[in-house]
């Protein structure tokens, strides 16, 4: 059997096909697929699923795997799983990227890494043959495992939370009015494949850890981990992380401001207006919920639903950014309370606190 051997991000995508996070697609995408898929978010069969889900290649291998029954994926010089080529070809990449991302600049980071994989790939149904393990695997549930812990908890409503940031006090609002609406919260930070600079797993975790253990009511949270890639694909991955959330077995999802967004690629509320289009069809409900800041004429966090003064008053309204929390952490400045917890801050002390090198 030929054999081809496949990076940590290629290693994940192939386990999260298997295990059912990606559901209704199990397997790489063929050019057929990945083409509807690019131009209307849709599979062909008219399914809603908005992001390419691909095995890239270069010409060399995908020449040398062309026409195989059969080919086995190897990582780290173990079979982990194996695929059956239906087709092996070929796309426009930059049109592909304008189409996904809404750009085909380089300095987007999705975008950046997407064009820099190879220019092939290839498309058909997958095995898992070996699951690797990994220093946070107790926390890398399957969707088995969250439907069975929902159902053992008798949650017959759970609200998905995604982050891939250490939390703060806006990220604790939003998930304390989620919960107010349904039985369980179930927090799944993202820690696949990330850009430079952005918080490594273990200081997301340690966050969250801290965060739930101290200030929410242990039988109505649960943390798990996602280990996928992050496309930074703003709308069209919010409803992926949609998707993926009801797959998990939840009920409700949050969509806040700039979901999975970067830079200034996407409106602040673009992701709102991208799940909107998907209504009644994605068997999860979408919170639509706006961005949280700390108002001192309010005295607490509110939104731009809640708080007069935000135009008002605009002086009275300090937002709640991750670039003034990541001068907090990483310059030694002084944790104000009021948009993240110093409980928070303790725990991360002597933790590697950002992303160093990008995953190949």
């Amino acid at each position: 059997m030929s054999e081809l051997a496949i990076s940590r991000v290629q290693y994940l995508e192939l386990e999260k096909l298997s295990i059912g996070a990606f559901d209704p697609v199990h397997g790489f995408m063929n050019e057929d697929e990945l083409r509807s898929v690019v131009a209307t978010a849709r599979l062909p069969s008219g399914v809603p699923f908005p992001l390419p889900i691909i095995l890239p290649v270069t010409r060399e291998e995908a020449e040398r795997v062309r026409g195989r029954p059969r080919v086995s994926l190897v990582h780290d010089g173990k079979e982990v799983g194996q695929i059956s080529p239906e087709n092996v070809f070929t796309l426009d990449k930059p049109s592909v990227a304008r189409s996904v991302y809404g750009t085909d600049a380089i300095d987007h980071p999705g975008v950046r890494f997407f064009i820099r994989g190879g220019d092939w790939f290839i498309g058909g149904p997958i095995t898992l043959t070996a699951r690797v393990q990994h220093d946070l695997s107790r926390f890398d549930l399957t969707p088995a495992q969250t439907r069975a812990i929902f159902r053992e908890r008798g949650w017959k409503t759970v609200v998905g939370f995604q982050t891939r940031n250490v939390p703060h006090r806006a990220h604790e609002y939003l998930q304390r009015a989620a919960l107010e609406m349904v039985d369980g919260l179930f927090v799944q930070p993202l820690v696949g494949h990330r850009k430079i600079g952005d918080y490594t797993p273990e200081a997301i975790l340690t966050g969250c850890q801290t965060l739930i253990s101290q200030f929410f009511p242990p039988d109505h949270v649960l943390l798990g981990i996602l280990t996928t890639a992050m496309r930074y694909a703003g709308p069209r991955e919010a409803v992926f992380h949609a998707i993926i959330r009801r797959n998990y077995g939840c009920t409700h999802f949050i969509v806040g401001r700039d979901h999975a967004g970067v830079g200034n690629y996407y409106g602040k509320y673009s992701a709102h207006e991208m799940t909107r289009r998907f209504d009644g069809e994605l068997g999860i409900e979408i919170m639509r919920l706006h961005g949280p800041f700390h108002c001192r004429a309010c005295e607490g966090i509110a939104t731009e639903q809640t708080c007069p003064h935000y135009t008002g008053q605009p002086e009275m309204v300090s937002e709640i950014s991750g670039t003034d929390i990541r001068a907090v952490l990483s310059n030694g400045g002084v944790a104000l309370p009021h948009l993240i917890r110093p409980e928070v801050i303790a725990a991360l002390k002597g933790i590697p606190l950002f992303i160093e090198s990008e995953e190949p």
